[in-house]
C-alpha cells in the first residue's frame, strides 16, 4: 500500500528478459533496501529482487509491462519512486495500491500562474471512476482531479509538485499510468451484485434494497 507521495525519481538503466517478463534495473538515491520489499515504480508495485548501494532490480511480468508504461520506457527514462507505507506513517496522499488500471495520454499542459493545468485523456472505462475533486494516481503521484469532461480529466500541479516531478511528466503525448480510487470500484461491485428482487445487500430483509437504490438513481 502506498500514499502517492513521490519520494524520489530514478532512471531505468537495464532491461533483461526473464520468463515472459523483464528484470528492470533502476538507479536511484534510495538506501537500505530489503529483498522482497515493495517499491512503486511509476505507480506500479514491484518487488525488490536484487540491489546494490545505488540501484535496485525488480521483475515485471508480461501483464505489468503491457498494462503500464514500463514496457515502452527507453533506457535512461526517469521514473517516480515510492516505498510502501509503514504502519504509523502520515497518510498525506490517498490509498494507492500500486495496481495500475490503465494508461492514459497527456493531451495538454498549460501554465496557470505558478500552477500548471494538465489534461489527461483516457478510456471511458476508467473515466467513469474519476470524479471532480476526487483523487487519482498518475505515474504513482497522488493528485486531485480539477474537472472531468467527456473523454478526459484535468489535474492542477502546484509549484511543489512541479519541483518533485520531472519535466517529462508534463510532455504532451506522453503515456501515463493511471490508478483510479479503489473505493469507487468496490462500490460499483457491491451495487452490481445479484440478489433476489427486493432483498437487501447481504440478503437480510430491510427497507432499503438494491432495487430501491437503483430506482432512486444510485
Amino acid at each position: 500500500m502506498f500514499t502517492g507521495l513521490i519520494e524520489s525519481t530514478g532512471k531505468l538503466i537495464r532491461r533483461q528478459p526473464i520468463d515472459g517478463g523483464q528484470r528492470l534495473g533502476i538507479a536511484c538515491t534510495l538506501k537500505q533496501y530489503q529483498l522482497g520489499e515493495s517499491i512503486a515504480v511509476n505507480g506500479a508495485c514491484l518487488t525488490v529482487a536484487a540491489f546494490s548501494e545505488d540501484r535496485f532490480e525488480a521483475d515485471a511480468s508480461g501483464e505489468t509491462l503491457s498494462r503500464t508504461n514500463l514496457g515502452a520506457l527507453t533506457l535512461g527514462s526517469d521514473v517516480n519512486l515510492e516505498r510502501a507505507l509503514k504502519l504509523g506513517d502520515r497518510m498525506g496522499g490517498h490509498w494507492v495500491t500500486g495496481h495500475i488500471d490503465g494508461v492514459g495520454c497527456i493531451a495538454s499542459s498549460q501554465p496557470r500562474g505558478s500552477a500548471r493545468a494538465v489534461e489527461v485523456e483516457c478510456d471511458p472505462g476508467l473515466l467513469k471512476y474519476i470524479v471532480e475533486k476526487g483523487s487519482v494516481a498518475l505515474d504513482g503521484a497522488s493528485l486531485t482531479v480539477n474537472c472531468v469532461s467527456q473523454n478526459s480529466f484535468e489535474i492542477m500541479l502546484i509549484p511543489h509538485t512541479q519541483r518533485i516531478l520531472k519535466d517529462a511528466f508534463f510532455a504532451v503525448g506522453r503515456r501515463i499510468n493511471i490508478e483510479v480510487d479503489i473505493l469507487g470500484k468496490y462500490i460499483e461491485k457491491l451495487l452490481s451484485c445479484t440478489n433476489p428482487k427486493g432483498s437487501a445487500i447481504g440478503g437480510a430483509p430491510a427497507a432499503i434494497s438494491l432495487d430501491k437504490l437503483r430506482e432512486a438513481g444510485f
